[in-house]
């Protein structure tokens, strides 16, 4: 629907939680934005969905984490990033080497944003030479709802009623989205309560 919409590498501290996942996941489904990820972000998101869900105690941890990654890569089979080991060695200046592995892929799918919670891991000094920004998942998603209010007020809609383990009214889902750290995106959604 929007013709000039950014695209967007989601990183695996971002994925991982339930509700953050599936507030990006809906968003993008709904095209606010392209969604990018590489296997790297997707085999360190598996690992620790199964990790949330063995504190749980779930008996089926790592079953269930692998069926949430094969979910999510059928239902966006072409935001696979591949083929981005040319670009690791431009991202230097990084807190923990081991996140090269997003920013490379960000390079290569020429995303405007990296979209994390380790917001540290990615300082501006690395990031800015490469026309890269780092956005927190709750700045993210906030800004993305505010593109298209009444669009984004309905696709959050519709995922409030997909829930069924529990059911949530709208209160309630604003609660947990306060709960999990996205209090701008509560703020953002306040004044929507009556329509989620």
């Amino acid at each position: 629907m929007f013709a000039n919409r950014f695209t967007a590498i989601v990183d695996a501290c971002v994925l991982a939680g339930a509700l953050k996942r599936n507030l990006l996941l809906t968003l993008a489904e709904r095209e606010f934005f392209r969604l990018r990820w590489s296997i790297p972000i997707l085999d360190e998101t598996e690992r620790a969905i199964s990790d949330i869900l063995a504190r749980k105690h779930v008996a089926d941890s790592e079953e269930r984490a692998r069926r949430a990654r094969l979910c999510m890569e059928t239902a966006f089979d072409d935001a696979m990033v591949s083929d981005f080991a040319n670009f690791l060695g431009t991202c230097k200046g990084l807190p923990d080497a081991g996140d090269a592995h997003v920013v490379a892929a960000a390079l290569k799918t020429q995303a405007a944003t990296i979209v994390t919670d380790n917001i540290r891991h990615f300082p501006a000094s690395a990031l800015g030479p490469l026309n890269l920004e780092v956005r927190t998942a709750d700045a993210f998603i906030a800004d993305t709802i505010a593109l298209n209010e009444g669009k984004a007020v309905e696709a959050l809609r519709q995922l409030r009623l997909r829930l069924r383990r529990p059911e949530k009214n709208a209160g309630q889902l604003l609660l947990d989205m306060e709960a999990v750290g996205l209090t701008s995106t509560v703020d953002v959604l306040c004044s929507h309560e009556a329509s989620l």
